[in-house]
């Protein structure tokens, strides 16, 4: 007997289940809703300050995208997208969940930033979010030196990261790969060593705003116009 909904309005989604299947999470995202459900939100709200922040550019990249599972978020508002991680399980997980004629495609690469810029042609704008605290002090230049030349002349950055001030509440897990959280106030003066312009932005919980850093959870750095 075919699915049938209660409510004919609903009968669409009945549709689309039976032609694509239920979308799975990725790895993290998984860990993630079992274990911490509201985190899950924080993390997509991110995601989505990048989507509007980017919209319209039509070659973006994104670095450490993980799981890759909130990357469709952005997708949904540039022309094309990027991803990549230096984890190969991360990337063959999201690379099997992709679904054949999937409106918002995505491109998906194993790739170690701290070797080399992204592979292909500049891009209009590259985002790394969650990685710059696990970056080392010593390798952060190389780091964001391959991101710079990776964007071409005009090209945005957005860079987020856990506070340093936060760091009191991380759990021991968290904090044991979180061994470069910065402040506000130095991680503006880090990025504004590659970019003229860098526009810090605070975060508590899904909360995105222009408050006092030393009392933000998460920051988010808007940069543009590279200097090299």
């Amino acid at each position: 007997m075919p699915k049938k909904t209660i409510d004919p309005v609903n009968q669409e989604l009945i549709e689309l289940e039976s032609r694509i299947g239920l979308k799975k999470l990725g790895p993290m995202s998984n860990s993630t809703w079992f274990s911490d459900p509201r985190r899950l939100t924080f993390t997509l709200a991110r995601y989505k300050f990048v989507s509007k922040m980017l919209v319209g550019k039509s070659r973006v990249g994104e670095i450490g995208c993980g799981d890759g599972f909130a990357s469709r978020i952005v997708r949904q508002s540039v022309g094309s997208l990027l991803v990549s991680d230096v984890d190969p399980y991360f990337i063959e997980a999201f690379r099997r969940s992709q679904i054949l004629g999937d409106p918002f495609e995505i491109e998906a690469v194993i790739h170690d930033i701290l070797e080399s810029p992204l592979p292909g042609p500049s891009f209009d704008a590259i985002y790394s979010l969650d990685v710059l605290e696990h970056i080392p002090a010593a390798l952060e230049a190389g780091f964001l030196r391959n991101i710079v030349a990776s964007l071409n002349q005009t090209g945005v950055a957005i860079i987020g990261m856990p506070s340093l001030e936060s760091q009191t509440y991380a759990s021991p897990d968290s904090a044991e790969g979180h061994v470069n959280c910065k402040s506000g106030s130095a991680l503006a003066s880090t990025l504004e060593e590659f970019f003229h312009n860098v526009f810090i932005f605070s975060m508590n919980d899904e909360v995105v705003h222009t408050g006092f850093a030393p009392m933000a959870h998460y920051l988010l750095a808007v940069c543009c116009f590279k200097k090299r």
